[in-house]
């Protein structure tokens, strides 16, 4: 019964497709840009497009589409998606970018030294433009969801 109703909720369906295609979209993304095959990317956080903002707004429009703009749940939904784009772009891609000159730091003050150096992930966040891209990719599975399955 669980599964019929979760197979039977198009909102998030439709958040986990678009989610997954972002994913999926990383790897030939990043091999475009750097010529390089880099499985590591189907996992990671960060890259082109924003798997957050693909899922975010894939759910939020979804459950505009299907129960109503006015709906309690779409207010919700819009809230939270601003929440998880704004700290996409801005928060852990500040993080990100700190990680990237700590790295620098460290290499530099412990370069020929034989101390043990943990990199820290620099890959944390998104640019404007991967999440705009994200968002549009999630806008548009929504939408094609929606124009597929209307209920």
């Amino acid at each position: 019964m669980v599964w019929n109703e979760l197979l039977a909720n198009r909102p998030l369906l439709a958040g986990l497709l678009a989610l997954w295609l972002a994913q999926f979209l990383k790897v030939p993304i990043d091999y475009w840009v750097n010529r390089r095959w880099n499985w590591n990317m189907w996992f990671s956080m960060g890259g082109m497009p924003s798997s957050h903002a693909a899922l975010m707004v894939a759910t939020t429009l979804s459950v505009g589409l299907y129960y109503g703009f006015d709906h309690p749940v779409f207010a919700l939904g819009v809230a939270i998606t601003m929440i998880v784009l704004y700290d996409a772009a801005g928060v852990r891609r500040q993080a990100g970018v700190h990680a990237q000159k700590l790295n620098v730091l460290l290499q530099e003050l412990f370069s020929g030294q034989p101390l043990s150096q943990e990199r820290l992930k620099e890959m944390l966040g998104h640019t404007p433009r991967q999440v705009a891209v994200g968002s549009l990719l999630g806008a548009a599975i929504a939408l094609g969801m929606w124009w597929l399955w209307r209920p």
